[in-house]
């Protein structure tokens, strides 16, 4: 890919009400509850949506919380997101199962740091970071586009500005790409659950606005609107957990760069930031971004790999993109002398423990405005002057 200098690619995006998304807000919400309680507890919570059922199931160490609390929480999460349908609902008629249990001591005792070690990555595992200089917050264009429409679709529904769409949405963009750089929009994909009182047709006049308020005018200059396709599929009534089984951690790409860099395979949400899958990518995302503000590069991708049990990171890489080796060994070098990349070192550098993890969980991880609270606090680029 690297090597390709005119070449069309595509990212996709899906909405806060797409099932694997609601597991994803339900999970991190657990997270944040915890957190709030007790900023040093550990938590691990997946979760299942169906038709009229939530499960959450995996392993907390923290302070005790109720169950009824929790299914309250959750119940809010639904309500939040928008869905009062037949099949799914916060209202009583959708079950909410909990099977949270503690943490087993064995990935405790690898974790936790005693009198002569320091405290462990939760888990062995390679975590990869990205930025460019194709858009402002230094994402690829494709993906952060795809979420721009449906974050604002989101913001018209919950309103009432948009009326008659419902919280499951998807979006897809192919941008062309002329000597590396995005330069027009090829094709736009957009589709949202609805109401049965409209129908195809009003469901375009509906959505296409979004498509011109996302994407700069540039970027949209002599695009053919035969190459924007609305519910392609026709008819889209019956969507989120009653439609399809969601699940937390599936959507990996959608929730980092759009499949424009690799990904190591671990998910965030549901997380703690003592999981390296989380905290580590969280740091990765913070140095490459960094790198780029510094237009030292107008590309970075950066590698970090770790052991469970283990302080220290076994190995960091880094992509330039630019072939020149001495640079790239001094960015490496910067890297070590400035971040500290042990699991308690990202944590204390990134402020990790508070609960800021229910906006992560959709319309992307990275790509984000930092927030007074603390929330994407792996977006600032403050460190710009280290690789001056």
């Amino acid at each position: 890919m690297t090597n390709l200098k005119n070449y069309l690619f595509t990212s996709e995006s899906v909405s806060e009400g797409h099932p694997d998304k609601v597991s994803d807000r339900i999970s991190d919400m657990v997270v944040d509850t915890y957190l709030s309680n007790d900023p040093f507890s550990r938590v691990a919570c997946e979760t299942l949506t169906t038709t009229n059922k939530v499960i959450l199931a995996g392993e907390v160490r923290g302070p005790e919380i109720k169950k009824d609390y929790l299914i309250e929480k959750v119940r809010n999460c639904i309500k939040d997101i928008g869905y009062d349908q037949e099949g799914f609902t916060w209202k009583e008629s959708t079950k909410i199962e909990i099977y949270l249990h503690s943490q087993s001591v064995d990935i405790a005792r690898g974790i936790d740091s005693t009198t002569n070690k320091d405290e462990g990555a939760g888990d062995q595992g390679i975590m990869f970071g990205f930025a460019c200089d194709e858009t402002e917050v230094l994402m690829p264009a494709p993906i952060h586009y795809s979420h721009k429409i449906l974050k604002l679709m989101a913001e018209d529904r919950k309103s009432g500005k948009l009326k008659s769409i419902e919280p499951d949405s998807k979006s897809q963009i192919t941008f062309e790409y002329i000597n590396g750089k995005p330069t027009k929009v090829k094709s736009v994909v957009i589709s949202s659950q609805h109401s049965p009182d409209i129908n195809q047709k009003q469901v375009r006049d509906l959505l296409r606005p979004y498509v011109f308020k996302s994407i700069p005018k540039n970027f949209l200059d002599g695009f053919n609107e035969d190459e924007l396709y609305v519910n392609p599929t026709g008819n889209f009534v019956i969507g989120g957990p009653d439609g399809d089984c969601g699940l937390t951690g599936r959507k990996i790409i959608v929730d980092t760069y759009g499949g424009a860099a690799p990904h190591g395979g671990g998910a965030f949400s549901g997380k703690d930031p003592t999981k390296v899958d989380r905290s580590a990518a969280y740091a990765a995302r913070y140095i490459a971004k960094n790198i780029v503000a510094s237009k030292i590069s107008n590309k970075c991708l950066i590698q970090i790999a770790y052991a469970i049990g283990v302080s220290k990171p076994l190995s960091i890489y880094v992509d330039l993109f630019d072939e020149d080796f001495k640079k790239n060994q001094f960015v490496i070098e910067k890297i070590k002398k400035n971040f500290d990349l042990s699991p308690r070192g990202i944590r204390e550098m990134l402020n990790l423990n508070k609960p800021i993890y229910q906006k992560t969980s959709a319309y992307g991880h990275f790509g984000r405005i930092p927030e007074n609270n603390g929330s994407f606090s792996w977006e600032k680029t403050d460190k710009i002057g280290v690789f001056s």
